[in-house]
């Protein structure tokens, strides 16, 4: 499941999955582009991990990283962790 955690001005979404069972964390950027439909990737916190990079350049992504990273914390308190039952 992915919860919502931060809509910025230029449209693009940040989400964030629970905790997943290997301790990672997650969170999906997704920005509507009127030709491409979407431009995405994914980031897995603790690491910083990018992945999956789909139409940002890098100078996109890097700009995206330093919200990430400046609000980690939060994502990370506020992620739900999954029980195995």
């Amino acid at each position: 499941m992915m919860y919502p955690f931060l809509t910025l001005d230029d449209g693009t979404e940040i989400v964030h999955s629970e905790e997943l069972n290997n301790g990672t964390v997650k969170v999906y950027v997704e920005k509507p582009d009127a030709k491409d439909c979407f431009h995405s990737f994914e980031c897995y916190l603790p690491a910083y991990e990018v992945k999956n990079v789909e139409g940002f350049s890098k100078e996109d992504v890097d700009k995206y990283m330093e919200v990430i990273k400046s609000t980690a914390h939060l994502i990370l308190i506020n992620s739900p962790t999954i029980v195995n039952t």
